[in-house]
């Protein structure tokens, strides 16, 4: 059973707070990432964006998508249509001020929706991404049956997630950081620790690499494939539907 971390209290729905908690940080958010990931989240995303790109997708899907970064990139394969969703309007405002800026509103569309109740038919995507998005899912397998659902067979799944490093000196220092210093950049920038304090907490509860690539199997995925990058502070799970 994982246990369920929410980011201000244990009354109010871990969605509810999901969506406040991105509102609440979404003018600095993209800042945020890249000085605590000393810039390495464009790699990441890049690592992502390169998987996807060598299943040559006509239609993907990146659930999480908030401020369009990643469905920026992967409006960069030929012939290839993104959707992104995200609960947070305020995240997804500025997603479509950088398409706009980009001149990309044909090749992307931005929807504000749930991840657990998708409005897409059965079998509508090639591929699925979601970047550090599925830690903050409310009901986890429930999202993983409706991502099933909207993908075609043979489709590629791509999750990039947070991770603790398994070497005993990078998970001290991650440690370290992550519980003291990340919480303080993230006042300073966005004046809210709680969400950058639920970051690290949401990391360390989040299933290890067996555990999630058995409830992925659980769910239907086959294929399932597992790398970790950066010392092993985020990792990356591909998976297809049979």
């Amino acid at each position: 059973m994982i246990k369920k971390v929410r980011p201000y209290n244990i009354y109010e729905s871990k969605k509810k707070q999901i969506s406040r908690m991105f509102n609440n940080i979404s003018l600095n958010y993209d800042i945020v990432n890249k000085i605590i990931s000393f810039g390495s989240d464009r790699f990441w995303r890049k690592k992502l964006v390169q998987k996807v790109s060598s299943v040559k997708p006509r239609k993907t899907l990146d659930i999480a998508t908030g401020t369009a970064e990643v469905a920026i990139e992967l409006s960069k394969i030929e012939k290839n249509q993104v959707f992104g969703i995200d609960i947070s309007n305020k995240m997804l405002e500025i997603g479509n001020k950088k398409i706009i800026k980009l001149k990309l509103e044909k090749k992307i569309n931005l929807i504000e929706g749930d991840a657990e109740n998708m409005n897409f038919s059965d079998k509508s995507f090639d591929a699925i991404t979601i970047a550090f998005g599925v830690r903050n899912f409310d009901n986890l397998e429930k999202a993983l049956k409706e991502v099933f659902r909207v993908m075609k067979k043979k489709g590629l799944l791509v999750i990039l997630e947070t991770s603790v490093p398994r070497n005993k000196l990078f998970k001290n220092l991650y440690k370290i950081c992550s519980n003291f210093f990340l919480p303080i950049i993230g006042y300073i920038v966005s004046k809210d620790a709680k969400a950058y304090k639920y970051l690290y907490d949401s990391t360390l509860n989040f299933p290890n690499k067996n555990s999630f690539n058995n409830i992925l199997s659980k769910n239907g995925f086959i294929n399932i494939k597992f790398q970790q990058y950066s010392f092993g502070v985020v990792s990356i799970y591909c998976a297809n539907k049979p």
